[in-house]
């Protein structure tokens, strides 16, 4: 009898392991999508009282490419389940770009409504990005 309790239990155990790492792929596909800045967008999120992020980024940035995957591990933390991310293209928007006072590529604001919270450059370290993301909570 406890060869047997102790075979259903590392069955059961060896079953929800399975199905956590299966899991496990899909977590970022839960997570607060990053989305292209729109002038529309912002503003709604704004007004809504919502907390954003605004990432100033550059395709061809090493240290942008560096902060992607940070951002997308924090916008899956339940902590952050209702960040708002938007995306500026550091190229292509150069006018959102000035209006958020930024001169770089890698630069991250974040906004709790309409204030301005907090914001960095260059900054490529979880912890401190993870504490800047949390100002806008």
């Amino acid at each position: 009898m406890f060869q047997a309790r102790l075979t259903r239990k590392t069955f059961t155990r060896a079953i929800l392991a399975t199905a956590l790492t299966a899991m496990m792929p899909l977590a970022s596909a839960f997570a607060n999508p990053v989305t292209p800045y729109t002038p529309s967008a912002f503003k709604a999120a704004q007004a809504a009282g919502e907390p954003v992020l605004i990432a100033i980024h550059a395709d061809w940035c090493s240290t942008c490419k560096a902060q992607t995957p940070i951002i997308d591990r924090l916008a899956g933390d339940p902590k952050f389940a209702k960040l708002k991310i938007f995306r500026v293209d550091f190229d292509g928007q150069k006018p959102v770009v000035k209006e958020f006072g930024a001169n770089m590529q890698s630069t991250l604001i974040v906004f709790k409504g309409a204030t301005e919270q907090g914001r960095s450059v260059g900054d490529t370290k979880e912890a401190s990005i993870a504490t800047l993301l949390g100002k806008a909570l």
